[in-house]
């Protein structure tokens, strides 16, 4: 390796030194690579292990390298959905001296996969349209911070299960620009216009390959991006007025973004000059609503989905044990002990890959109503939960990427009960017994 090799990177790493600089990306040995689904990419790239984890190394020049690095950081401190940024690698020659491309390296986002990935036969029309969802709610969000994307697509973007619907997040920011005082509408219509055209494209090359369900409308899909995108937009931005008598709807508007996943920062409101008229209009909007609070109170990083479920089942468990008036935070912990924890410990250690922690969680949670609901009768947890595991889990595929346990804060496994031992999970009100797993 040449010496003159010059490494950019926010957090040193001096694994970085081994991987084979000297060689064409496309060249590197088979046992540095990763074997990760990749999507579509003008680009050269290619999964490598760093460090126990999985990067994403992209050949590209120097100068677009560098802005992308910069850029993604930016939005990173911005808290947008986004791959982190590892490194710029320049001054790469091989053993004759000849110079190599640059690379970007981006840490490769656990338990994503590109849109390609996420269906093993044929793409179905409620698979697109939650897809295209996802994509709306990453592109309002980029929009709301001054960011236009330039080349809004599936295939720039990685989606995460979260609660039976997908998270986007940002991968490709070469094209992106930050604009502080904001975009423009005409900037907004150009982005919204390029993920449709995009996303038509993409949908239409995998209809001319027999690769979507004979339903699905690609056009239609498209569209329906825009739709998505312009409903969201006015949800979180636009203003709304109403009689002074009606000031209620304050707190309506407010429940209102909540429940979409989104905090007021500030919320302007104005009265007209007879009184009789308010006007509110939301000024800073946040998303991780639900992600915020689940981590105040339990310390668990989710997804914004999967976060309102995990909450759904902790006042539940409130509600089940008359709990309501007690001290919010120290209930939260009780249910992490005797609910959550249990569940994730239960999870044979082979199958751990296949799911993140919280989505186990509610897979497990939705497959426990649909018993119930076969069964005519409430179903306990550790029933559910050998069940679970034996007809849904075991039969999917791994999507975790880090080498090593999949969680840091739970390393023991517990057995998975069988049903005829299984003492949990019947919700007597009067009961202030234990709610874990019992083996």
């Amino acid at each position: 390796m040449s010496g003159s090799l010059s490494i950019t990177s926010a957090t040193a790493d001096p694994a970085l030194l081994d991987l084979p600089w000297h060689l064409p990306l496309e060249a590197w040995p088979s046992e540095t690579i990763a074997a990760l689904p990749k999507g579509i990419s003008r680009h050269l790239v290619r999964f490598a292990h760093l460090s126990g984890h999985v990067v994403a190394i992209k050949e590209t020049t120097a100068e677009m390298a560098r802005g992308e690095y910069e850029m993604l950081r930016a939005l990173q401190r911005l808290e947008i959905p986004c791959v982190e940024p590892v490194a710029v690698i320049t001054n790469r020659t091989d053993a004759d001296g000849d110079e190599l491309k640059p690379v970007l390296v981006t840490r490769h986002l656990r338990f994503s996969l590109p849109y390609r990935a996420l269906f093993s036969q044929t793409l179905r029309p409620d698979t697109a349209t939650r897809l295209t969802d996802a994509l709306a709610v990453l592109l309002v969000r980029l929009h709301i911070v001054g960011f236009f994307w330039g080349d809004v697509s599936l295939s720039n973007t990685l989606f995460r299960r979260d609660a039976g619907a997908f998270a986007a997040y940002l991968v490709d920011a070469e094209t992106g620009k930050l604009y502080e005082r904001g975009l423009s509408n005409g900037q907004r219509e150009n982005d919204l216009e390029i993920a449709r055209v995009n996303i038509a494209g993409e949908l239409l090359d995998l209809e001319a390959g027999g690769r979507v369900a004979d339903e699905l409308d690609p056009v239609r899909i498209s569209n329906g991006i825009v739709d998505a995108y312009r409903n969201l937009w006015s949800e979180l931005t636009g203003s709304e007025s109403f009689a002074s008598t009606e000031r209620w709807r304050i707190a309506q508007r407010v429940q209102r973004l909540n429940d979409l996943g989104f905090d007021i920062e500030e919320l302007a409101i104005r009265t007209d000059d007879s009184g009789t008229k308010v006007r509110i209009q939301p000024k800073v909007v946040d998303a991780g609503h639900h992600q915020r609070r689940l981590l105040r109170l339990t310390g668990l990083d989710a997804g914004e989905n999967q976060a309102r479920r995990l909450l759904n089942d902790l006042d539940s468990y409130r509600a089940a044990y008359r709990k309501q008036d007690l001290d919010e935070e120290m209930v939260a912990h009780e249910w992490l002990l005797r609910v959550f924890e249990p569940v994730v410990r239960a999870i044979p250690v082979e199958l751990r890959r296949k799911l993140e922690p919280a989505e186990v969680f509610h897979e497990l949670l939705e497959h426990r109503w649909f018993l119930a609901q076969r069964a005519g009768r409430d179903v306990p947890l550790a029933e559910s939960l050998t069940s679970y595991v034996s007809e849904v889990l075991r039969h999917r595929r791994d999507e975790a990427t880090v080498i090593g346990p999949p969680t840091e804060a739970i390393t023991s496994a517990l057995p998975v009960v069988a049903p005829d031992t299984a003492e949990i999970a019947t919700v007597d009100p009067d009961d202030e017994g234990d709610w874990r797993l019992k083996v």
